[in-house]
């Protein structure tokens, strides 16, 4: 895989014109008079206060059981971030540890679960049945391809490099009353493409046309600061080619999504729903502009409604069905949850080719993963854990978490929750308290990040494509582990098409309902912009 290069941010020296796409991104640069940077500031510009509402504070506060003073100040508490799960450690192997809490006695189901997370499955049949079975179409042969070292993926650099760490995801729009109820009762996930399904395979095995090959290219598009420092973001393009079983539709809605990373799901599993739904406002009632909504998903597994909290638009209830789902289509292996190939009824040889699929007995459906090593990486990818923060005490790095509250980053990005304990077997994750700065909601983050259709043009905005999200929807990140990114991967990269190669420019993206917010970072000056950005890298 090549290097992915982060060209580095340029401060303009002389008058330039800045691209139309500006426009696009609805940037308050150019309110700006002019493109001739001003003198550098050596003073510190603080960052304007924030306009979160009094309902809005009282929800954090709730969650967090503290008062919002003690969240902006240094806390103790807050360098383990992932409470007594997590680790001191800050080398590449930071994402990929078990839970500190956990005992010796479930270590066992860790590693086993690792040891079918990170080796590859083959094309069966073969003599390896406990993981024989993969495609006919696939995207990787092994989750570790897609999440490497269990971190965040990366965007292809070019046309010519390929997109081991990032798929396409397909919907259709609704075409008849039939398939818009569906979609407005999450009957349905989507409107799939009846030739190429719900997501894109790009690879296959031998006699099976892959579906198509997934290329990008790359805009720069400069963003300047109030004080004249000018950022060189990059916009992506993507296109399909090779397109192995006709004509894509024009009005194809395509969603490019990178490897998110691994640590702390079993956490972010145990927020109660009643903590996610507090925080919702649909219809804006404390008119912030925040308009946080749930997405409320079809549960494979039991065939009911529930609230979706994983995918970057929220469309996977838990980690059994997203652990599965992602077996599916993204390695073409069945199981109990999703006993069907990743074939559509248009690709015979699909349907048609070899099978890993084993006898479970008790009567079930002949599978290739079997319930047992879906436990096993269940339990794995719940006790992955979350490495504590560093510098977390720094004078610079409290600095920059001022800004981050100051701006009102918290609208979405919820600091702190109190775990409940269950009555279930997830022993490390009851009663923890963590910090992973995530409401885990869907909001409208503007046109600037919204998906696109075949033909480049932007989808109807109230188009569905999971379930109750539309293209301009993503569920908010945890950010928990991001300062460590790059250690994990230098070619990690951000925000769900990796287009942003730093923390800072995954902000500067950032538009719809964080508009006002994005706004208020391009006041910070130098000093400023450094301190915002030690804080995140200490997370």
């Amino acid at each position: 895989m090549d290097t992915v290069t982060a060209a580095p941010a340029r401060r303009s020296n002389k008058k330039c014109a800045l691209p139309k796409t500006m426009t696009a991104l609805s940037l308050c640069a150019l309110s700006l008079s002019g493109c001739q940077p001003t003198e550098q500031k050596t003073e510190h510009t603080a960052a304007p206060a924030a306009s979160l509402t009094d309902a809005r504070t009282k929800t954090i506060e709730s969650l967090a059981g503290v008062p919002m003073q003690q969240l902006v100040s240094f806390d103790p508490k807050e360098i383990q971030q992932g409470g007594d799960t997590g680790i001191t450690i800050s080398s590449s192997e930071s994402y990929s540890k078990p839970s500190s809490n956990i005992s010796a006695s479930r270590k066992g189901q860790f590693f086993i679960g690792n040891a079918f997370f990170k080796q590859p499955w083959v094309i069966a049949p073969a003599s390896t049945d406990s993981r024989d079975g993969l495609g006919p179409l696939f995207n990787v042969a092994a989750c570790q391809s897609c999440h490497i070292k269990d971190g965040r993926g990366h965007a292809p650099m070019d046309a010519t490099d390929s997109a081991d760490s990032l798929l396409m995801r397909l919907a259709m729009p609704a075409s008849n009353d039939n398939e818009r109820e569906q979609l407005k009762n999450s009957m349905i996930e989507k409107v799939a493409h009846p030739i190429y399904g719900g997501q894109l395979q790009d690879r296959a095995i031998e006699g099976v046309p892959a579906e198509a090959r997934i290329e990008v290219t790359w805009q720069e598009v400069p963003i300047r600061f109030a004080d004249g420092y000018v950022e060189t973001l990059r916009k992506p393009t993507f296109r399909l080619t090779h397109a192995g079983y006709g004509a894509l539709d024009d009005a194809l809605m395509l969603s490019p999504r990178t490897a998110p990373p691994m640590i702390g799901l079993g956490l972010l599993e145990q927020i109660a729903d009643t903590q996610i739904k507090q925080q919702a406002d649909a219809e804006d009632e404390d008119g912030d502009g925040i308009r946080g909504r749930y997405n409320w998903v079809l549960d494979p597994q039991t065939g009911k409604q529930a609230l979706g909290r994983f995918g970057w638009k929220a469309g996977q209830t838990r980690l059994l069905t997203q652990n599965q789902s992602a077996f599916n289509e993204d390695m073409g292996l069945t199981s109990s949850i999703r006993p069907h190939e990743s074939c559509t009824k248009a690709q015979t040889a699909c349907l048609n080719a070899p099978t890993g699929a084993d006898a479970q007995g008790e009567g079930k459906a002949r599978v290739e993963v079997s319930d047992e090593v879906a436990r096993f990486v269940e339990f794995y990818t719940r006790n992955l854990a979350v490495p504590n923060r560093r510098n977390a005490d720094d004078p610079q790095v409290l600095a920059g978490k001022k800004h981050f509250y100051a701006i009102g980053c918290q609208s979405c990005h919820t600091p702190r929750y109190q775990l409940p304990t269950t009555d279930d077997d997830r022993l490390e994750q009851h009663g923890q308290v963590i910090y992973p700065y995530t409401d885990l909601l869907l909001h409208n983050m503007g046109e600037g990040l919204a998906d696109r259709t075949v033909a480049g043009k932007l989808p109807a905005k109230d188009a569905q494509v999971e379930f109750l999200a539309t293209s301009y929807d993503w569920r908010t990140p945890a950010l928990w582990g991001i300062g460590l990114a790059k250690t994990v991967d230098e070619q990690a990269t951000f925000l769900h098409d990796g287009r942003a190669r730093t923390p800072m420019e995954a902000v500067l993206w950032h538009g719809g309902e964080a508009q006002a917010q994005q706004e208020k970072v391009l006041t910070l000056d130098k000093q400023g912009r450094a301190e915002l950005s030690a804080f995140l890298q200490s997370l």
